[in-house]
């Protein structure tokens, strides 16, 4: 079983999400003339992109791919807002498709960026400022050109009226931005603050049409009954809200031409169907209602395939390679909560869930156990710190758990065939007397002042109540007044947002390069901040954060990131799920890729095609409704 978000559809970039807000004032432009300046249609993090300058498409896409067609997939709960940008309602997915960005990277390239809405960047050796120059060419939906002024009215809107993240971002490491001209617009970034990707993390931002904003009367604070529009090759073109969305391709998207769009955004809608629930979603697509499943659901893959339409070959399934970093996916605990600041107790609760029983009994072996933030991936902590680690590490032993400089690299305890694990069982039980959560009459555990442990987990996923459920039973065993709540969307996120759970099911939105968004899931300036889900606040980490963020080599990226690794697994602020290192999918067989995919994207909403013909031979044989 695997939760699938798309969260990267509706926050920034990792790149852009940063440290604490800061009072802005536009830095005076320097003279651009004063020393040497790179130009460039692209721009790499540890050396140089891969592409060269007159590349004609992206080497994982078919650019002769065919156009046309509809991509539905189904959704789960509703929505009741087009603005993403806001905790005021819930939006559609991919309500942000719609908005593009100076600059984009690739599925075959890390920490690389490509000039889109820009024709060139231009940059000293020191990165200190940088000059976007937009394309003549570059136009909203509407018609209307995409200027410097479109940029900077982004910058400033995001700047004072975005989320936390979008404006902690900004004030940390962008001092100003003025518009030299129409095409032109001009970022200076804080003195001091690392130049590793401040030019990719400007150029990610997206852009807004100034003039929709002042026709519609938008506030991005507020809940939007109006999608949005932007320059991107899709546009809104219909919903029923709450139940469905549709998204139409952009006939005149003004960059279908460019290298790098060439045999993407194939299809000419892409309609996403909510459910009330996953079986009534698995239910519709074997009817045909939609066409595509990313599936997430272990019993599903493994039991729920044998219906008509794979028989007949009507659905193809199939498991395509994923190169990418495992999700961090996990029971993530809310230190917020003094209950749950004893890393021991949060030690004892995380040994009661038996991953190796679980994947056996529901996964039908189809999961490997997450260990680390960066799973899958060279950025992995492993073995006892060597010394370079240890160079970082030493300093901060103080603020660090016992054993972080001698000790092998946190990893979660191995379980048993049965669903309570005796050995884990007898460790949690002295964890929690050592703590002084110890057992009364009636078998449950309580502090020096008679209050209960009681944990509750949010849950607003039906998948996974078969999951959490012996996990509460493990947990009752041994004392702990454990239980799941079924929340609504609504609810979720209030409570989300209002940091009101104990343990809630999230991801570490961590990436391959250590960027800014670390200070926001894990550093001490984002404990109030929705994507720190567990409320961390702890200076060593803050520390180690700075050194991966700031890392001028990929080595010593690497190096800093496996410290922050090891130190992050050793304060136990979740309980690690599990990945799959495939892509499980089902699908009409209307649908075709390129023979080899790029390593760290799926893509099926981006160089993915529809085939006409096949789709005919389908509805004739009744297949789709």
């Amino acid at each position: 079983m695997r939760r699938t978000e798309f969260l990267a559809a509706l926050i920034l970039p990792m790149s852009l999400l940063a440290g604490p807000l800061a009072a802005q004032e536009a830095a005076p432009a320097a003279d651009a003339t004063a020393e040497a300046t790179t130009v460039a249609s692209g721009i790499g993090v540890f050396g140089a992109p891969k592409l060269p300058a007159d590349f004609q498409h992206l080497p994982y896409v078919n650019p002769d791919a065919p156009k046309g067609g509809e991509f539905s997939m189904s959704w789960t709960g509703g929505f009741d807002s087009f603005n993403p940008y806001t905790v005021k309602g819930r939006a559609p997915i991919l309500s942000t498709v719609m908005h593009e960005s100076l600059m984009e990277g690739t599925a075959d390239e890390i920490g690389a960026a490509y000039c889109l809405v820009c024709e060139t960047i231009e940059y000293p050796e020191s990165r200190d400022w940088v000059i976007f120059t937009l394309r003549p060419e570059a136009k909203f939906s509407d018609g209307t050109p995409v200027t410097a002024e479109d940029v900077f009215f982004t910058y400033e809107t995001l700047r004072t009226k975005g989320l936390n993240s979008f404006r902690n971002v900004i004030a940390q490491s962008i001092a100003g931005a003025e518009v030299l001209d129409e095409r032109r617009i001009r970022f200076d970034f804080v003195p001091g603050y690392p130049r590793r990707d401040v030019i990719q993390g400007a150029g990610g931002l997206p852009v807004f049409s100034k003039k929709d904003f002042e026709d519609n009367g938008r506030d991005l604070e507020a809940s939007s009954p109006t999608p949005f529009i932007g320059s991107g090759p899709y546009m809104f073109d219909s919903a029923d809200m709450g139940r469905s969305v549709v998204w139409k391709r952009n006939p005149d998207y003004w960059a279908k031409d460019l290298p790098l769009k060439r045999g993407r955004h194939n299809y000419d809608r892409i309609r996403i169907e909510y459910f009330g629930d996953s079986e009534a979603a698995f239910e519709a697509f074997k009817a045909g209602e939609y066409t595509f499943r990313n599936e997430n659901s272990s019993i599903a893959w493994a039991t729920g395939y044998d219906f008509p339409g794979i028989r007949n070959g009507h659905v193809v399934k199939a498991a395509l390679p994923d190169g990418s970093k495992a999700s961090a996916q996990g029971f993530f605990f809310n230190l917020r909560r003094e209950k749950l600041q004893d890393p021991r107790v949060r030690e004892a609760i995380g040994l009661m869930f038996n991953f190796e029983w679980a994947n056996k009994a529901l996964f039908y072996d189809l999961y490997t156990r997450t260990e680390s933030f960066w799973d899958n991936s060279q950025l992995k902590a492993m073995g006892k710190p060597g010394p370079d680690e240890l160079a970082l590490l030493e300093p901060l032993a103080a603020d660090l758990p016992d054993g972080i400089l001698t000790e092998d690299a946190v990893v979660p305890a191995k379980g048993g065939e049965r669903q309570m694990d005796r050995p884990a069982l007898r460790r949690a039980a002295a964890l929690l007397d050592e703590a002084g959560w110890v057992p009364g009459q009636d078998g449950m555990r309580r502090n020096a002042a008679g209050q209960m442990l009681s944990i509750e987990f949010m849950n607003d996923s039906q998948a996974f109540d078969r999951v959490i459920n012996p996990y509460v039973e493990n947990l009752r065993a041994i004392g702990v007044d454990a239980k799941m709540t079924r929340v609504d969307d609504a609810e979720y996120e209030t409570r989300r947002y209002e940091f009101n759970y104990d343990i809630m099911i999230s991801h570490a939105l961590t990436d391959m390069i250590a960027g800014d968004g670390l200070y926001q899931q894990f550093g001490s300036q984002g404990v109030n901040d929705v994507f720190n889900p567990s409320g961390l606040s702890n200076p060593a980490i803050d520390k180690l954060i700075g050194a991966a963020v700031a890392a001028d080599t990929e080595a010593e990226m690497v190096t800093a990131t496996h410290a922050l690794d090891r130190a992050l697994r050793a304060l136990r602020i979740w309980v690690p799920n599990w990945y799959n290192a495939d892509h499980l999918v089902a699908y009409y067989d209307q649908y075709e890729h390129p023979a080899e995919l790029p390593p760290y994207a799926l893509g099926e909403l981006d160089f993915w095609w529809y085939n006409a013909e096949k789709a005919e031979k389908l509805k004739a044989a009744g297949a789709l409704r």
